[in-house]
């Protein structure tokens, strides 16, 4: 039996290719949580220091698949979301300053760089549907940026970035790196070091294949001591747990940004999803993830009745494939899909499927087999 077989469950009705969006846990991550909550519901926290143990043992996880340089620089964060904010509130602006990104952001890589104009930042979004995305980046850069945040993976397009491309760029005009990587930790190797990133944020609810509610927050030594916290309790002090001493002091560790108790079910749940990825290897995943991606591109590309919206050059794709009816309405695909159990998204004006590693091609052709029958409808 292969660890496919042994570890996926899902329904043989369901097409799943939604990984962009939420994925179905492995039966090692639900049985993690069973376990937990057996634990939990019969001795309460009597092994909370095993727990703890957990908590460790995630934070070494992420920083072996982030090749981060200690465990100190991993903080476990509620989501992307927050870790973005911990930077755009934490760093100490001027007026006049900007902020560089791209148009194809997510709202959560949008939204707090946007929210920033009360201090007189300005955000500026590069049109990066183009041959040279990054490029595009460095055109909008002037004196006065302190700070590229871009998505590893865009959202809807799929389109990936050269990072290290602009992780050089970044330092050697002393601007701050800070990278979404919802859309690709999981699926593609990472190394945090090599893109020369002062800071790297992701959910653990997509290609990590892990519940929503828990993420890494990854930053440097130098950078996250130039974030001032906007977030205070007993959890990022140094001596966490000496509770009878009135005095304190920030954890030197990305520990800093964990204000409160952790997420101790969601730790057990995501150790046991990364421990998959990690015994598969990143290498391999990668492989598998983009061997699907040009499966599902060559047949839509082949179809004259399907237009392509993610890239087609092989440097900018990922486990992302955006597409749309040539003349039918998207909308009424992607309704049409989902009544024939194919789960994908909706996106960027077009049908987003996002397969994993683990999805077989009998499983990308019976979701194209139902878009060739929406077509002959249509």
């Amino acid at each position: 039996m292969t660890i496919t077989e042994q570890e996926f469950e899902l329904d043989p009705e369901i097409v799943y290719l939604n990984h962009a969006a939420v994925a179905p846990w492995p039966k090692r991550t639900k049985e993690a949580v069973i376990q937990f909550a057996e634990e939990n519901s019969h001795v309460g926290a009597k092994n909370y220091a095993r727990w703890q143990d957990k908590e460790r043992e995630l934070r070494k996880q992420f920083k072996d698949l982030l090749n981060a340089a200690s465990p100190d620089d991993i903080a476990l964060v509620k989501n992307t979301s927050e870790a973005l904010s911990f930077v755009a509130y934490g760093l100490d602006w001027r007026a006049g300053d900007n902020v560089v990104t791209s148009s194809e952001e997510f709202p959560s890589n949008r939204i707090p760089w946007e929210s920033l104009k009360a201090q007189g930042v300005e955000l500026r979004q590069a049109d990066i549907d183009t041959e040279d995305p990054e490029q595009a980046l460095f055109q909008q850069v002037d004196k006065h940026t302190r700070l590229i945040t871009v998505s590893s993976v865009q959202y809807a397009t799929g389109r990936r970035m050269h990072l290290e491309k602009i992780g050089a760029f970044c330092r050697k005009r002393n601007l701050l790196f800070c990278v979404d990587a919802i859309q690709s930790l999981g699926a593609f190797q990472s190394d945090v070091q090599c893109w020369q990133a002062d800071f790297v944020m992701a959910d653990g609810h997509k290609w990590l294949l892990g519940p929503e509610g828990l993420g890494v927050f990854y930053s440097t030594p130098t950078a996250r001591d130039r974030l001032s916290l906007t977030q205070y309790g007993w959890h990022m002090v140094e001596k966490a747990g000496d509770y009878d001493n009135p005095g304190w002091e920030i954890a030197a560790s990305a520990r800093r940004f964990e204000c409160g108790s952790p997420n101790m079910l969601g730790i057990h749940a995501l150790g046991a999803s990364l421990s998959l990825l990690l015994e598969v290897g990143l290498d391999a995943i990668e492989a598998r993830v983009l061997d699907n991606a040009r499966y599902l591109i060559d047949k839509i590309l082949a179809e004259p009745m399907l237009t392509l919206l993610s890239p087609t050059h092989p440097a900018q794709r990922s486990g992302i494939v955006t597409f749309k009816p040539t003349q039918a309405d998207s909308q009424a695909l992607f309704h049409f899909l989902r009544q024939q159990n194919i789960i994908c998204a909706h996106r960027g004006g077009g049908i987003r499927f996002s397969p994993h590693f683990y999805t077989s091609k009998e499983a990308l052709e019976r979701a194209l087999d139902a878009v060739r029958q929406f077509l002959a409808l249509n």
